[in-house]
């Protein structure tokens, strides 16, 4: 897995989980792989991958079953789509009306764009 400086490496580790979540690569109640697996396939520390499995139960995607495993939650699409959704209007939105300026780009042009790739 590639990093890149922008965002917290334990963020990007628990986006790469949750994007698994919403492509169907881990469903409801299904296990993920642990903490050591993931850390020695994407070849970071256990620790880090801990600090994204962590943030992932605060927000309710994951759940940790002693002994057994970490596992998705029944409810973790809606809340990864309402966490990523909240990320795109904050971050991503903004740096696009920004660049939009910058670069005299309508909303017109814009929609013309977006259609196309529909």
């Amino acid at each position: 897995m590639e990093f890149h400086g922008k965002k917290a490496i334990f963020l990007q580790i628990a986006d790469l989980l949750s994007d698994g979540i919403l492509d169907g690569k881990w469903k409801a109640a299904e296990r993920i792989p642990s903490v050591r697996e993931l850390a020695g396939s994407i070849e970071v520390n256990p620790n880090t991958v801990m600090r994204a499995y962590s943030f992932l139960q605060d927000q309710e995607v994951i759940e940790n079953k002693r002994g057994i495993g970490y596992f998705v939650l029944p409810k973790a699409i809606q809340k990864i789509v309402k966490l990523k959704k909240e990320e795109f209007l904050l971050e991503e939105i903004p740096q696009l009306q920004k660049t939009m300026k910058l670069l005299d780009i309508s909303f017109d042009e814009l929609k013309i764009l977006l259609d196309k790739h529909n």
